[in-house]
């Protein structure tokens, strides 16, 4: 089973870098506008905290850092550094995947509806669901570890379910209205750009030291082509992991994109969510090797962010499904869509948390989807996408936007 999986996001890599590769280059001018544009700031933040999530806050310093500079017992971790890996294990190439999906809804799907197709859609919208409920399960999971002034810093106590239960239901509340979302998007980023600034400032450390430490990032570019197949089975589950988010993001994320050209899509989303994600791993990275503990307010202040994180991630996804599901608070009502959804994903949770789901499985059905669609475009809607020289018009009130794509 572990080769069949390993055979599968191999693939599904592999796919989906050549169909970035083949949509940049045939569409490089193409002017992309989704149907709710928005300033390339807004998009971005949107963007970032929507397809990031607790891991992001939690994993490096606890548990990622000790674990690739073991190479005694990982030698595949061997030739790079840790943080090089970190980097490498969330920026920069595999943001790749939402550009091609983000790309596709914006593009592509207003002429192929493959995700319109019943059975589609119905299995499209248990992955968006089931990865949504996998975020809380990892947050459930791992809080104790970071709110260790709570019971063991092991074991899950009741309390931590009711914080997960709790952050599901306000990330519920937070989807009925579109406005909500953006809102705490950027606030979110703000907050982790102010969370970069409180870890730099309470390690001490000096423009030299963090320059110094950043260094170790061109570890990764030296080697980029070895993260594009599983290194690990570790590597292998982030993989999938992306692979389970890029669809939903993808699709989220292309109602915003604001007119940028196909290659400036491409170049922004490589880019500009990489400096954060390099900055915060430097910071921590700085912290392992210097032993530095980050017990207190640091610890604090990092578990609210990650809340935050969270909530992101939730009510984007919430809103995703809910709308192509038709389960809006127009239709529930605010009390039964906010409840009902906070039940349904918390029960979810519990699934993931208990090893009865896992997230390689819904990956691999992202694949499958992926190679569905393709076939599909390839076999049914081939001339009607080749012949694609400009983004659908219902998707910006100003035309003469798009005029020149």
């Amino acid at each position: 089973m572990a080769a069949v999986l390993t055979s599968i996001i191999t693939f599904g890599t592999v796919l989906a870098l050549g169909l970035t590769l083949f949509c940049t280059i045939k569409w490089w001018n193409l002017r992309i506008v989704g149907v709710t544009p928005v300033p390339l700031f807004t998009f971005i933040a949107i963007l970032f905290t929507s397809g990031l999530d607790v891991g992001l806050i939690m994993f490096p310093l606890a548990f990622d850092y000790p674990l690739y500079a073991d190479t005694a017992t990982e030698p595949a971790y061997g030739f790079t550094n840790p943080l090089a890996l970190e980097f490498g294990f969330w920026g920069f190439l595999i943001w790749a995947f939402y550009f091609l999906t983000a790309f596709y809804f914006c593009v592509v799907e207003p002429r192929v509806k493959f995700f319109e197709i019943p059975a589609v859609k119905l299995l499209n919208n248990i992955v968006i669901i089931t990865t949504c409920a996998f975020t809380g399960a990892l947050f459930l999971i791992y809080m104790p570890y970071y709110i260790a002034e709570v019971g063991d810093g092991e074991t899950i106590l009741p309390v931590f379910y009711l914080i997960c239960f709790l952050v599901i239901l306000l990330a519920a509340f937070s989807s009925t209205d579109i406005k909500f979302v953006k809102i705490l998007s950027i606030s979110s980023s703000v907050l982790f750009f102010a969370l970069i600034a409180f870890m730099w400032l309470n390690a001490g450390m000096g423009f030299a030291d963090f320059t110094g430490t950043a260094g170790n990032i061109s570890g990764y570019f030296a080697n980029i082509h070895k993260f594009i197949i599983p290194l690990t089975d570790y590597h292998e589950f982030y993989l999938f992991w992306w692979f389970a988010w890029s669809i939903m993001i993808g699709q989220f994320t292309a109602r915003f994109v604001g007119g940028l050209k196909t290659w400036q899509l491409l170049a922004s989303l490589l880019v500009f969510p990489s400096i954060p994600l390099g900055i915060w791993f430097s910071v921590l990275y700085f912290y392992h090797e210097n032993g530095i503990a980050t017990a207190g307010a640091a610890n604090w202040f990092m578990t609210i962010v990650g809340i935050i994180f969270v909530i992101n991630s939730f009510d984007s996804l919430i809103r995703l499904y809910t709308d192509n599901l038709n389960l809006t608070t127009n239709r529930l009502g605010t009390a039964t869509y906010v409840l009902g959804n906070a039940v349904v994903l918390f029960a979810l949770t519990l699934l993931f948390q208990s090893q009865w789901l896992q997230i390689q499985w819904v990956g691999s059905i992202v694949v499958g989807i992926y190679v569905a669609c393709l076939a599909y475009v390839v076999f049914v809607k081939r001339d009607a996408v080749l012949g694609i020289t400009r983004s659908p018009k219902a998707n910006t009130l100003d035309f003469s936007k798009i005029d020149d794509a």
